[in-house]
């Protein structure tokens, strides 16, 4: 009779923790589905407009909207793999993982940019036009890329000359911690980290102190393109903030691993929503609706370009509604 009670408990358990996980991917999914439209939207004005493709600022927003879409689809895709213990391929499953990383740090590499150009356009304003040339661009987006490619090629290389040759083509859940089987390779993963983000923490201080005293020194015309341009600065700060906390979470959630798996899994599932999906929200947040010519062009979009009348129907509306106020009066 105990036996049949513990049974019947245990299956009510399962029960309930079946019907949360699944309440859980569901509102991911939700989640990554509107943030990815909204991405996709901002992308679509951005490739409409002459006047953003020609503008460094725009640009690297666009290229950070790209690069945070693809990455949320694709950890969105792994996390569903972990959680239903989903095997691969191991060569994709590389692939997905050097690529997964490379896009993880170009976004607070492409923050620190954006911070580096809201410093020239404000502290520099006579000699903005000479730096943010083609040729400038260009050139900082190789950097960037270039150095987005130097953790995951390390451990590329450093997975592929420990690894026995047929382990390539065997099948396991796909992570990107199967390319850090040895000890070492995570130290060495975790340090390039640390003092890539460290220069990344001093760049950004460096332009919010720039930035603060060109806003004390601003004239009253000024001082609010100024303003805004130090709480641009700060926002990027606190995604880089969160991007940074996105590499030391998978070391806390191993050891949560070995205590509790349940434990791990509702962690893993918080620190997906809070590191990955949160930072990809605040950059449409900042470029894309703050900026007024940004906003307006993606009204035009985001309404079939039928913004012109709604606004003469909501004009058309306040005149009808004056006259009753009026007489009321």
């Amino acid at each position: 009779m105990q036996n049949s009670v513990n049974s019947s408990l245990d299956i009510i358990q399962l029960m309930n923790f079946s019907r949360i996980f699944m309440q859980k991917v569901v509102l991911v999914q939700v989640l990554v589905g509107i943030f990815f439209y909204v991405n996709c939207l901002m992308i679509f004005t951005f490739l409409k407009k002459n006047m953003f493709r020609e503008d460094t600022r725009y640009i690297l927003f666009a290229q950070t909207l790209l690069v945070d879409s693809v990455l949320m689809v694709m950890s969105d895709a792994m996390l569903i793999w972990n959680n239903y213990m989903y095997r691969i391929h191991m060569i994709p499953c590389i692939i997905i993982c050097t690529v997964v990383t490379a896009f993880t740090i170009c976004t607070p590499l492409t923050l620190v940019a954006m911070c580096l150009e809201r410093y020239v356009a404000i502290c520099m304003p006579l000699r903005h036009a000479d730096i943010s040339t083609s040729r400038t661009r260009f050139l900082g987006l190789l950097i960037i890329w270039g150095i987005s490619s130097v953790v995951p090629l390390f451990t590329l290389v450093a997975y592929l000359s420990v690894v026995p040759p047929g382990s390539l083509f065997s099948y396991d859940v796909c992570s990107v911690e199967l390319m850090l089987g040895q000890e070492w390779q995570a130290q060495i993963r975790v340090t390039i980290l640390q003092l890539l983000f460290l220069l990344m923490i001093i760049i950004i201080v460096f332009t919010y102190i720039k930035i603060m005293t060109a806003a004390r020194a601003a004239s009253s015309d000024n001082k609010k393109s100024t303003n805004k341009s130090l709480r641009t600065v700060i926002l990027h700060a606190f995604q880089l903030f969160l991007c940074i906390m996105q590499f030391l979470s998978p070391y806390i959630e191993m050891v949560f691993l070995k205590i509790d798996v349940s434990v791990y899994g509702h962690l893993r599932y918080a620190d997906f929503v809070i590191f990955i999906i949160a930072p990809r929200c605040l950059s449409p947040l900042i470029y894309g609706l703050r900026d007024e010519k940004f906003f307006h062009a993606l009204k035009h979009h985001a309404l079939c370009g039928l913004d012109s009348f709604f606004s003469t129907l909501f004009k058309f509306n306040q005149w009808k509604i004056r006259p009753i106020h009026t007489i009321a009066l």
